[in-house]
């Protein structure tokens, strides 16, 4: 497994694939290989060399103790592009990694050639901030919730009613979130990582185009936050895919891989 030193830390990453570099950026407690699942094959496949790697916290990247902020996820993606000398490259982000991928489009644009944010927002909304303050509240208690519960909230928040409504399908979703949430504890210092500031007056100055994709059925970062970061960024277009809840490029692979390639190949 190769690793770049970036920030202090220690970032695991992979590359693989002919052609330009599209680095792919994940959201918070996912590991980079979720990428490899759908989204790294199809970009290979067409003519792009894909950059995948794991946000401090996730092993084996490093894990430093305390609390993270958005600052530090920003600061190691820009000393990752800086050491492979990708910039200035394409971005793929989702959720958390869409907003990493905003604040380098803001604030180091040399690095950024085009972006693709994914299930994004700029800012949040009551529910969203709610939520958020209620998940602080709990890490602060210490209390640890079952992996079994921790797998049915998550089925709730991260997928589509279509998908919930299928047993065969929302019963793999179990096993997976159940297995997953034995470990959550290794993203811990990602959990305080705040993302409720309003930044929709700052995507006004990315220069590079964009594009969001925002899934119909998302409950953590609806459609409608999507279109405003969309609307606030001057090039930059909207593709809404129905039927898909957060984590919309496992739901519905194919118009996610379909809407990132034509993309990449007009800009």
């Amino acid at each position: 497994m190769p690793y770049v030193h970036s920030n202090g830390i220690r970032l695991a990453y992979e590359r693989a694939g002919r052609g330009e570099s599209v680095l792919f950026i994940m959201g918070s407690a996912a590991s980079r290989r979720q990428w490899d699942m759908h989204q790294t094959p199809a970009l290979q496949e067409s003519g792009y060399t894909t950059i995948t790697f794991d946000n401090r916290g996730i092993p084996p990247s490093d894990a430093p103790p305390g609390k993270y902020a958005l600052a530090d996820m920003v600061a190691d993606t820009k000393g990752l592009i800086e050491a492979l000398d990708l910039g200035p490259c394409r971005i793929v982000g989702t959720s958390m990694g869409s907003m990493i991928a905003q604040e380098l489009a803001i604030r180091h644009p040399q690095l950024v050639h085009a972006v693709v944010l994914m299930a994004t927002r700029a800012r949040s909304d009551a529910y969203r901030r709610a939520s958020a303050a209620a998940d602080r509240v709990l890490s602060e208690s210490g209390v640890r919730l079952p992996p079994e519960y921790r797998a049915v909230n998550s089925v709730l928040q991260m997928l589509s009613p279509q998908t919930l409504n299928d047993d065969a399908a929302v019963a793999s979703w179990l096993e997976i979130f159940e297995l997953a949430g034995s470990g959550a504890a290794v993203a811990e210092g990602q959990e305080w990582i705040v993302t409720d500031e309003n930044r929709l007056a700052d995507l006004s100055r990315i220069a590079a185009p964009c594009r969001v994709i925002a899934f119909s059925d998302d409950v953590a970062t609806p459609a409608y936050l999507g279109a405003e970061v969309a609307d606030a960024i001057p090039d930059c277009d909207l593709v809404e895919i129905p039927g898909c809840g957060h984590l919309g490029h496992l739901e519905r692979p194919e118009p996610v891989n379909q809407a990132i390639v034509e993309f990449f190949d007009k800009v």
